[in-house]
C-alpha cells in the first residue's frame, strides 16, 4: 500500500449552490490530505479498510462576491472552525471504476456520515487523480442557509473534488 499526499497547489474544490436570485460558485485550491491505494500496471486498488483524509481551508472559499464570501465564512463560524474535513471509513468498488467511499465529514464543528463515488486515474508518471462528486444539504451540519437582503441561498449544495496526489516520500 502506497500513501499518495495531495497536491495543494493542483488539488481543488468546487461548490456550487442556488439561491433565489442567482447561482452561487465557489472554488478553493488548496485542499490537503491522503488516500492510501495500491496501483498496479496504471490500475488503482483499495482495501475495503482503505485510509484517506481530505482538509480545505474555510478562508480559501471564494465566490467572487465579497458580501456573499463574508456572509458564509461569518455562517460557518471560519474563526471557530477553519476547515472543512473529510475522513474515510471504508471503501468498495463501485460500477464503471468507480470507488464508493463511505466516511465522515466535519463542518462547523458537526460530523455527519456521508458516501459518493470517487473515480481515480493514474499518469504514466504515478501521479493520481482523483474526481468525486456529491450534494450536502448544509442544514444536517446545523447551519441554515444564508439569506442577504432578497438573496436566499438554498440548503443543498454540490461540491466537486479534483485532488491531484503524488507518492508521499
Amino acid at each position: 500500500m502506497t500513501r499518495y499526499r495531495f497536491d495543494p497547489d493542483r488539488s481543488t474544490v468546487s461548490i456550487e449552490a442556488s439561491s433565489s436570485v442567482h447561482p452561487i460558485h465557489s472554488r478553493t485550491s488548496g485542499v490537503e490530505g491522503f488516500v492510501d491505494v495500491d496501483v498496479v500496471d496504471g490500475r488503482v486498488t483499495i482495501p475495503s479498510d482503505g485510509a484517506g483524509f481530505v482538509s480545505l481551508p474555510v478562508e480559501r472559499l471564494s465566490s467572487g462576491n465579497p458580501l456573499e464570501d463574508r456572509e458564509l465564512r461569518r455562517r460557518i463560524d471560519a474563526r471557530r472552525h477553519p476547515t472543512i474535513e473529510g475522513q474515510v471509513t471504508s471503501t468498495a468498488p463501485g460500477a464503471d471504476g468507480h470507488v464508493h467511499v463511505r466516511g465522515d465529514v466535519t463542518f462547523r464543528g458537526v460530523t455527519c456520515p456521508h458516501e459518493g463515488d470517487i473515480t481515480f486515474t493514474v499518469d504514466d508518471d504515478g501521479t493520481l487523480h482523483l474526481h468525486g462528486s456529491t450534494t450536502f444539504d448544509v442544514r444536517d451540519f446545523g447551519m441554515e442557509p444564508p439569506r442577504i437582503l432578497l438573496l436566499r441561498v438554498h440548503p443543498e449544495v454540490t461540491v466537486t473534488l479534483d485532488a491531484v496526489a503524488v507518492p508521499a516520500d
